[in-house]
């Protein structure tokens, strides 16, 4: 992370304020991956912030059932990796409408979604696997900024520490993992389900496996489910090589992702875990702030396993069959 880069978010956040002190709700809104990866940035701020409310929305329904509380006292962060998305751009410039202060994150400047945005955040994507997890890195900053500038947040320094070790952690641990993920990829290239789970701020990394890289890029039917649901209906699904692909976390709710796992181990399903603590975050993260980085070290991991099946079975993550090949 680079310190120029974080005095931007940290003047976005600071203009802001200077127009409007009292901030009062912060939204996030995005389609699919990008909404996923809008999601630790939002249980961050929603785990510690004690006077601003704050949720996540799909953009269409964020359009069509939008919260009342929408106006010149909020924050909207959109997110698009192209910028296109017709949706979260309808989104922004209907924020923009209610008096909100816009803020577009995007790949690409100049696109549909920073038309109506009063700033925009542009993310690195192609360069390597920690470039992937930018855009996430950089909306969880911003959650940092709001916090820090409206409520303070003691572990403010250490965020920015962490924010900027994690890059090299990244790209350190994807190294290792090939081995792992051809595995994966050969034990399950032909399962006729994919169950996906995970909690905390990982939860969204989950769905975004099993909605994008499954059923979107692989036509692999998929479900996904917090780990602290298991045993309130999906868990009467496991049996014998059952395929259950578990993202565990290292932070606080690795109570919950290890009660899933023992009950999946006890009836011998076919089980993989992605565990965040294979990867030393600890050593790397304040101990407060692992909960905000397992989802940044074990995505570009999942994305790995994906790519790994997506060779096995001959089948380009690039493929579709609507997407961008029909009106919808």
């Amino acid at each position: 992370m680079k310190v120029t880069e974080n005095s931007k978010l940290n003047q976005i956040i600071a203009e802001i304020r200077n127009v409007q002190p009292e901030i009062s709700t912060v939204y996030f809104v995005g389609c699919g991956a990008s909404r996923a990866d809008l999601y630790p940035g939002y249980y961050f701020l929603n785990n510690n912030a004690k006077k601003i409310r704050t949720s996540i929305h799909t953009a269409n329904e964020f359009v069509y059932a939008t919260p009342a509380a929408v106006n010149e006292n909020s924050i909207v962060i959109t997110c698009s990796l192209g910028g296109g998305t017709p949706e979260t751009a309808a989104a922004t410039t209907l924020a923009k409408n209610k008096g909100a202060h816009t803020i577009a994150v995007t790949h690409t400047e100049g696109s549909a979604i920073t038309k109506d945005a009063d700033y925009t955040v542009i993310f690195d994507w192609e360069d390597s696997y920690s470039a992937k997890m930018d855009k996430m890195i950089k909306v969880l900053l911003l959650a940092a900024e709001i916090l820090n500038q409206t409520e303070g947040y003691e572990k403010y320094d250490e965020m920015l520490e962490a924010a900027e070790k994690i890059y090299p952690a990244i790209d350190n641990a994807v190294k290792s993992v090939v081995p792992e993920a051809k595995a994966f990829a050969e034990k399950y290239q032909d399962a006729p389900i994919i169950y996906v789970t995970s909690s905390g701020a990982t939860q969204e990394v989950a769905w975004a496996f099993s909605s994008c890289l499954m059923m979107e890029m692989q036509w692999i039917p998929s479900s996904t489910f917090n780990t602290g649901d298991f045993f309130h209906g999906p868990f009467e699904m496991v049996e014998k090589d059952a395929p259950y692909l578990l993202f565990m976390n290292e932070g606080r709710t690795r109570a919950l992702d290890a009660r899933a796992m023992t009950f999946m181990q006890r009836f011998d399903c076919k089980l993989t875990v992605i565990d965040a603590k294979d990867y030393a975050l600890a050593g790397i993260v304040d101990s407060t702030l692992v909960d905000y980085f397992d989802p940044i070290i074990i995505s570009p991991i999942a994305r790995i396993y994906a790519e790994q099946i997506a060779i096995v079975r001959n089948h380009p993550l690039t493929k579709r069959r609507y997407m961008w090949k029909l009106e919808y």
